[in-house]
């Protein structure tokens, strides 16, 4: 009743959603990226709403980790990068992790006339998975374009 003794038939409205329901919303959505961040042990940081958007930050204990928790990100918006999502997930330096866990890979002397693609088709049959051993080699070299004859690569296992 209000002042005048008449019933408000109008039921309050919702607000909007608080950022703890919206939080709530996308760590649903993005529960499948989560639970890949978990399983390939990637330390989270931080999983918080911020400008609109989850954030979700953390270190990943390789680039394979890393490419994992980003394949089951896109698989949540039809294969595109999120729009609703800020991810920041680095690869700890000289840290172990999924990737050198299985085996340590083999080495490999470079060539005159080698290039990563070429190195990799030789042991993937695949020239276009070259930065996964330069990936691999990221102590030793600072760009995939620039390798030198007796250098001594890691060649990471073939998955």
């Amino acid at each position: 009743m209000d002042l005048f003794g008449k019933t408000n038939k109008t039921p309050p409205t919702a607000g909007a959603p608080t950022d703890e329901q919206n939080l709530s919303a996308k760590k649903q959505k993005y529960a499948g990226a989560l639970e890949a961040a978990s399983k390939n042990q990637v330390r989270l940081q931080n999983v918080h709403w911020e400008n609109g958007k989850i954030l979700i930050r953390g270190e990943a204990p390789s680039e394979d980790a890393k490419n994992r928790v980003w394949d089951a990100i896109k698989q949540v918006n039809g294969g595109a990068p999120p729009q609703d999502a800020t991810v920041d997930i680095t690869v700890a330096k000289g840290q172990g992790g999924p990737a050198s866990a299985q085996a340590p890979g083999r080495t490999y002397t470079v060539q005159a006339g080698d290039t990563l693609s070429k190195i990799s088709k030789q042991f993937y049959g695949d020239g276009n998975a070259y930065m996964k051993i330069f990936n691999a080699n990221t102590d030793k070299l600072k760009d995939p374009d620039k390798i030198q004859p007796g250098q001594q690569l890691t060649i990471p296992p073939k998955s």
